[in-house]
């Protein structure tokens, strides 16, 4: 018999799908901490590994190498098997970090460890809209969306300004024992949290054909902004300390990078949910590939320190809460059942859009402000893009409560 989504019988839900976001949340955020432990102390990781810097920077390149043959594949099966989908990811995640830890002064053991860490995370983060989709009436999607996304930054950010501090207090052991400890608690939370019933029906029921994504125009125009919006974050990521120091500013785009990803939390907290309420997505995504090509346009132009700051703190703002506002509206097109397919295919854009934006701004270091430039010209198909999106999403509809 199904359960009245008012009903009495549905209480216990209302408090426990809190408790599963946050430990979904862990687990989010933990990919991303694993995926670069090590990019901040490239050289002394390399050296305590015996190997080359380029082969510390490859165990944080496998990821999104793997992410792109695999996220499609993995979006799938999680739509038809989210519980086992979802376990196996957990499981990949907490065992290649204990694999890592294990061995930290092998570089075979801590490659081997990564390899599995990068089969998870598309079984992770897949999950994002799908545990909205389960367990949450549709008037609460988008914050938890937004949540869920937001572990994404957090995780980045966690490993950015904590890698250095661990390294020095216990050298590479203790670095991956900790990022190892956070992983495993973050598996075993989801995987007790996964007892919880479904609230609503989100497995897929007909065929698992991807003809409707080849043919949904708004699914496309949402994965050229997140190949934008991504691009653009990756590129200033990995390239923002090297071209402040051009311009006379050394050793402050570390800082400044992790200016950009607190704001971005912020704005990933609260952007998505009010978006949602006033159907206002379209204009975030506008307002934001707008101000992404304003921002580095006037950067390219002015290199005061000052200006720096502001514009990345608030830029941050905006363009990390694109993630968790496009998730939510392919969730509303392509419905509950399909759900993990389309997060599949926004993040596999994201992640192209990561690499090539990397590379072009790579070719440009040796002329600082064409670099920047070159993300202002990378984000202006973004806005036509944007503002050929709809006025209006479509409603959302709760699906039937599971029995």
């Amino acid at each position: 018999m199904s359960l009245r989504t008012g009903g009495p019988a549905l209480a216990p839900l209302r408090t426990a799908r809190w408790a599963l976001l946050a430990a979904f949340g862990l687990l989010v955020a933990s990919t991303q901490l694993l995926w670069i432990s090590l990019a901040p102390v490239t050289g002394e990781a390399a050296r305590a590994l015996g190997v080359s810097e380029g082969a510390v920077g490859d165990l944080a390149g496998l990821e999104p190498v793997v992410y792109v043959l695999l996220a499609i594949p993995a979006g799938r099966w999680m739509d038809r098997r989210f519980g086992p989908a979802l376990t196996l990811g957990a499981l990949l995640t907490a065992g290649g970090a204990l694999v890592r830890a294990a061995g930290p002064q092998s570089y075979a053991w801590v490659l081997a460890g990564q390899v599995a860490i990068a089969v998870g995370q598309p079984l992770v983060l897949n999950a994002t809209t799908k545990v909205a989709a389960r367990w949450f009436p549709p008037a609460e999607r988008a914050t938890a969306i937004s949540v869920a996304s937001a572990g994404q930054f957090v995780g980045i950010l966690v490993a950015a300004t904590t890698g250095g501090l661990l390294l020095d207090a216990g050298g590479l052991r203790l670095l991956l024992g900790v990022h190892a400890a956070v992983a495993t608690a973050g598996a075993l939370a989801v995987l007790v949290a996964l007892r919880l019933p479904a609230a609503f029906e989100a497995d897929a029921t007909g065929p698992t054909s991807l003809g409707w994504l080849r043919h949904d125009p708004l699914m496309w125009r949402l994965a050229a902004l997140l190949f934008v919006g991504v691009g653009v974050f990756n590129a200033v990521a990995t390239w923002l300390d090297p071209i402040l120091d051009a311009f006379g500013h050394p050793g402050v785009g570390g800082g400044l990078i992790a200016l950009m990803t607190v704001t971005g939390i912020a704005g990933a907290a609260v952007l998505p949910g009010m978006a949602a309420r006033r159907d206002r997505r379209r204009l975030v995504l506008v307002a934001t590939t707008g101000l992404t090509v304003t921002v580095f346009g006037l950067l390219s132009l002015v290199h005061a320190l000052w200006l720096v700051t502001g514009a990345l703190a608030v830029l941050g703002f905006f363009l990390l809460a694109g993630l968790p506002v496009a998730l939510d509206w392919s969730e509303l097109e392509a419905g509950p059942g399909r759900a993990a397919t389309a997060t599949a295919f926004l993040l596999l854009a994201g992640n192209l859009g990561g690499a090539v934006l990397v590379l072009v701004v790579q070719a440009l270091m040796g002329t600082p402000h064409l670099a920047l430039a070159a993300l202002a010209v990378a984000a202006v198909p973004g806005v036509l893009v944007a503002l050929r999106l709809p006025d209006r999403a479509p409603v959302a509809t709760a699906a039937e409560p599971s029995s």
